[in-house]
């Protein structure tokens, strides 16, 4: 019972004579009966033999007729019931949570509390496909509910505007990579009537759209579907059917694992072009059922043998099982009781399993047993196993990426790495894929010149996107100390003000800008600003005034961190070994060679390796003539080695290409300045180096990110060294 909404009336129960503490009355001394009033009057109802007198502090006596116990305070609207309450919060704490606020019974084929468990609406609450999650009462989730059915694993992403921003097709390249295909070729792609679908017309279809839906299919029986291609069509014709829309989609089959897959990509508008909406419970559970349906209709139903021996295999896995989700879901305070043994034969057998599974468990010391029967599983069960687990998947993909090479290495070489290493790693890229299948940031396994494969996960593709099989690489810990330019603007600024003049002025003074190109030094100073300008760390105040922040190196250095993917990144060669050696540029091999380092060679792996590469490249420049040994055995380099053998491939390159051009090559000398249209790249053992063409020449000089934007239009720079100060437009000076 609440209080009496009036103040002036309270209510006393009087059983047998004797009142009931007056709870609701808010001004009886406790001390004196009856009550004194103050400003109101109390009721008392005597209850007696089923009867109930009433009388009231006037004397005056009438009906009690309880109404509605209704707030305190006015509400516009109906007044919501207590009941109706205790719904909306719990319904409000269950989508904080994401749980689905109803039981789930344990089994071998369950998930344990809190793992995999669905929130009604998911996503949205709506959408195509919602009258498919009503009828089937899949908005608490699905966990192969039906006795018999076949598991099959389901995740789903979706990304927004993926067309815009090039993410689609980073991801449509990357599913299709080699090595991804049954026979070890590259991942083909296919729709619904088309077996080789075309890649870059799906991506035109779906480049202004709002959203694309990325699936992975994994039916744990994959390997004995006869045809997973039409299994997968099956599949989308049969979600077309629950969502009422043709749908625009292409798939890619993945045979690189051990359980085949799918990758299907969907277009995020229905046959009308308006945007797909699709109910968030038909994409988490809605999917799963028809995968799982149309799996146990090919293959039949899973029979009792046939489940129980897939349990007995997953006994002794060092990951997270279904009996161990069971076990999780069955125990109470992390106590499971399995002394008594069951009268059900089915029961026992999975009472036997528990049992084998507890004592691999207890050996790993995520189990404890008490008393006979009597087990005590560990807090940290869940996440070690699932850690396990993880660690395995990549060991084993390890080892795949090295067999490949026809190498075997003991898995104690290989170093994990969860954030960016400590020190910096180099070595030859072996392995090369996405971290997660449904997104687009890549792993990379590195076959180090210190004798150790390592694995790097969450770096950009930006900064790899050069780098293949077999290239150099050199993976570091973030550059905290700042880039060069950060450090000439901090030392230039006064007061907390940088101004480019000034800059100018003192580079001048100097005169140590190569090339004599100042403006273009000042100006690549200016870009840099503006780029931290739009993150929010410097502020242009005018033309010729910056305000920088006592902290601005430390603060840059943090930026460019996290836009690199936590690690620092740079591909050395994007040549193998065997190419470097015969190659007539400036390779890797060579800076190598004439930096006289091999301390950091271990005398095994791929250090042995690159000690090898080293000495076939030395005769080969002995046999050049840019090398010579000497009589007490060490070699000599020719003076400007490596500027000499870039200028020799660029020149060579420049001749081959011409042949297909209307115009000739001219090559450009240190310092000289030069225009013109960017119109491409191409890649030599020296570097990577942009095409600039007049219109009765062209000229090949080094490559930087700055210009990769710039391709059709006009670019201007000074050659410097192995680098160029570009100007970016004709019209664009010192402010840009």
């Amino acid at each position: 019972m609440g209080p009496i909404r009036r103040a002036s009336s309270c209510l006393h129960i009087v059983l047998g004579g004797t009142p009931f503490e007056g709870v609701w009355c808010r001004d009886r001394r406790r001390s004196q009966f009856p009550p004194r009033f103050s400003r109101h009057s109390c009721l008392f109802v005597a209850v007696s033999g089923g009867s109930a007198a009433m009388s009231a502090g006037d004397d005056n006596r009438f009906r009690l007729r309880p109404g509605r116990i209704r707030a305190d305070t006015p509400k516009i609207g109906r007044a919501r019931s207590f009941l109706t309450k205790v719904r909306t919060v719990t319904r409000q704490q269950q989508a904080a949570s994401g749980g689905s606020g109803r039981p789930r019974r344990g089994g071998p084929g369950h998930a344990p509390k809190g793992e995999g468990s669905i929130a009604s609406g998911r996503g949205v609450r709506r959408g195509r496909g919602a009258t498919f999650v009503r009828a089937r009462n899949l908005s608490n989730g699905w966990s192969h509910r039906r006795p018999g059915s076949r598991r099959v694993i389901v995740k789903s992403r979706s990304v927004r505007g993926a067309g815009r921003n090039g993410k689609a097709a980073a991801h449509l390249r990357y599913i299709q990579r080699d090595g991804t295909a049954r026979d070890g070729e590259r991942g083909r792609l296919y729709s619904g009537n088309e077996d080789r679908a075309d890649g870059d017309a799906f991506l035109d279809r779906g480049r202004d759209d709002r959203h694309q839906f990325r699936f992975i299919v994994s039916p744990e029986d994959a390997g004995d579907l006869a045809d997973l291609t039409g299994y997968t069509r099956d599949l989308m014709a049969q979600v077309e059917a629950d969502l009422g829309t043709k749908l625009d989609w292409v798939a890619v089959n993945h045979h690189n694992t051990g359980h085949p897959h799918v990758h299907v990509v969907v277009n995020g508008r229905d046959e009308l072009g308006e945007d797909l909406v699709i109910n968030g419970d038909y994409l988490a559970n809605g999917i799963r059922e028809r995968a799982s349906e149309l799996v146990t209709l090919e293959l039949g139903p899973v029979t009792e043998i046939e489940q129980r021996l897939k349990l007995v295999a997953e006994i002794d896995q060092d990951r997270l099982t279904r009996i161990d989700r069971a076990m999780l879901a069955e125990a109470e305070d992390r106590f499971l009781d399995l002394r008594h043994e069951p009268d059900d034969p089915r029961c026992q057998a999975d009472r036997a399993l528990r049992l084998r599974r507890l004592g691999k468990l207890s050996d790993m010391g995520l189990a404890t047993e008490h008393a006979p029967g009597v087990w005590e599983l560990s807090e940290q069960l869940e996440p070690t196993l699932r850690e396990m687990g993880e660690r395995g998947d990549i060991i084993r993909t390890m080892q795949k990426a090295l067999r490949v090479d026809g190498t075997e290495r003991d898995p104690m070489s290989f170093t994990i790495h969860d954030a960016a290493p400590a020190t910096p790693i180099v070595g030859r890229v072996i392995d090369k894929h996405l971290s997660d299948e449904l997104g687009e940031e890549l792993t990379l396994v590195v076959d180090g010149i210190d004798g150790r494969a390592h694995h790097v996960s969450g770096i950009d593709p930006a900064r790899v996107a050069e780098a293949r099989i077999g290239s150099i690489v050199e993976i570091g810990p973030p550059d905290s100390a700042g880039s060069p330019s950060d450090r000439a603007i901090a030392g230039m600024a006064e007061g907390g003000i940088y101004r480019p003049s000034r800059h100018l002025e003192q580079a001048r003074f100097e005169g140590r800008v190569p090339g004599g190109d100042y403006d273009g030094f000042v100006a690549s100073h200016v870009r840099r600003l503006e780029a931290l300008r739009r993150a929010g760390i410097v502020e242009r105040i005018d033309t010729d005034q910056w305000r920088i922040p006592e902290d601005f190196t430390t603060r840059a250095a943090a930026h460019d961190a996290g836009r690199g993917g936590r690690a620092n990144i740079r591909v050395l060669s994007t040549f193998d070994l065997g190419s470097q050696v015969g190659a007539d540029g400036a390779t890797w091999l060579d800076r190598r060679l004439v930096g006289g380092v091999v301390s950091d060679l271990v005398p095994a792996g791929f250090g042995e390796q690159v000690r090898e590469a080293m000495e076939q490249r030395r005769e080969r420049l002995i046999e050049q003539g840019d090398a010579v040994r000497r009589p007490d055995g060490r070699v000599s380099y020719r003076r400007n080695l490596i500027a000499v053998l870039q200028e020799r491939e660029v020149a060579r390159a420049g001749v081959k290409l011409a042949a297909t051009k209307s115009v000739p090559f001219r090559a450009v000398a240190d310092g000289e300045t030069v225009s013109g249209t960017f119109t491409g790249t191409t890649q030599l053992s020296s570097g990577k180096f942009a095409i600039v063409e007049k219109s009765h020449e062209f000229t090949l000089v080094p490559w930087r990110p700055v210009i990769e934007r710039q391709i059709g239009r006009d670019v201007a720079g000074t050659v410097q060294g192995r680098s160029v100060s570009w100007q970016i437009g004709r019209s664009r000076g010192l402010g840009l």
